[in-house]
């Protein structure tokens, strides 16, 4: 079934906001882990987006109750089975991702970070060719443009240094998400997105807040002392914006998703010069500017290849 040409428009927007968010959240979760340990900074801040997400899926569930029909109320429920399996497994996925990328920002810098994470770019199309998963040359092309960007944006190549530790965990946060992008692709066309975001969180809240005890001390002054960024981090990246990719999601393809959430980078650039009154270099206008063309291709990659492919049909 084709996706028709408004709702692509709508998936595109929510991405983009999506990646705008994440984009000023890398500020938040850098800030965040001068004050608090990994592991206390993530399961604070997802059960603080679960929280956020709860009240509104109760109250909207009740609302939407009163006009439903008892095989449409069974419908529902057998929905939320399928939403309670599917969140709980990206809840994991997303759980590991995070807090291998929330330690990154004790080994590396905050550009490699964002370079780096964002190569999930190329690991969701390389990924999908697993699931016979087929993507089109335009989209390639738009992929490695991206690449491109990101890398006149985020790297200054006169201090990448050699390979830390904190590179490879960024690395491994890129692969990870990766395999959460192609699941969100799978499960959302048979789940309610935002009680999927919720449960995702909720696991992944959990999952942290364990390993917070075990292997951290967390203290009340410290989590005071980095109160704004986890307000940021869970508010807005963890409660709004992730619901944001999983609906967004359900209207585009997993790998223009990908290249259109790596504008996260692009964005966390853009807020510091307009925030802090950063100065963007000309290295860093050229990598907005080749990212920017990159996802305009991206979206006529489709209708493109849809036209040449009709006129070998005819021919």
């Amino acid at each position: 079934m084709e996706t028709k040409p408004k709702t692509k428009l709508i998936g595109v927007i929510m991405l983009l906001l999506t990646a705008f968010i994440w984009g000023v959240a890398f500020v938040a979760q850098s800030a965040g882990m001068d004050k608090v340990g990994g592991f206390t900074f993530n399961g604070i801040r997802m059960l603080l987006g679960a929280v956020i997400l709860i009240p509104f899926i109760v109250i909207r569930d009740k609302i939407s109750a009163r006009s439903m029909t008892p095989a449409l109320l069974e419908k529902r429920k057998q929905q939320d089975k399928k939403t309670i399996r599917y969140g709980i497994i990206l809840g994991v996925i997303f759980c590991v991702a995070t807090n291998f990328q929330q330690f990154a920002f004790s080994y590396t810098s905050t550009g490699k970070i964002a370079f780096i994470t964002a190569l999930y770019m190329f690991f969701v199309p390389l990924l999908g060719l697993f699931i016979k998963k087929k993507v089109p040359v335009l989209t390639w092309i738009c992929v490695l443009f991206g690449f491109i960007g990101l890398y006149f944006l985020s790297i200054n190549p006169n201090d990448v240094g050699a390979i830390n530790f904190g590179d490879i965990l960024a690395l491994i946060c890129s692969i990870i998400f990766a395999i959460h992008i192609l699941l969100i692709e799978r499960f959302t066309a048979d789940a309610d997105g935002i009680k999927l975001s919720c449960i995702q969180l909720v696991v992944a809240g959990i999952i942290s807040s364990i390993l917070m005890f075990i292997f951290e001390t967390p203290q009340i002054n410290s989590i005071l002392n980095a109160a704004v960024p986890l307000l940021y981090a869970g508010v807005l990246s963890c409660g709004l914006a992730y619901t944001f990719q999983i609906i967004g999601q359900k209207y585009s393809e997993a790998t223009i998703a990908s290249l259109i959430l790596c504008m996260e980078s692009v964005f966390g650039v853009l807020a510091a010069a307009l925030l802090l009154h950063e100065t963007l270099s000309s290295r860093e206008i050229i990598g907005c500017s080749i990212m920017f063309i990159a996802i305009i291709l991206s979206q006529l990659s489709t209708p493109i290849t849809e036209k040449i492919k009709a006129r070998h049909k005819q021919a």
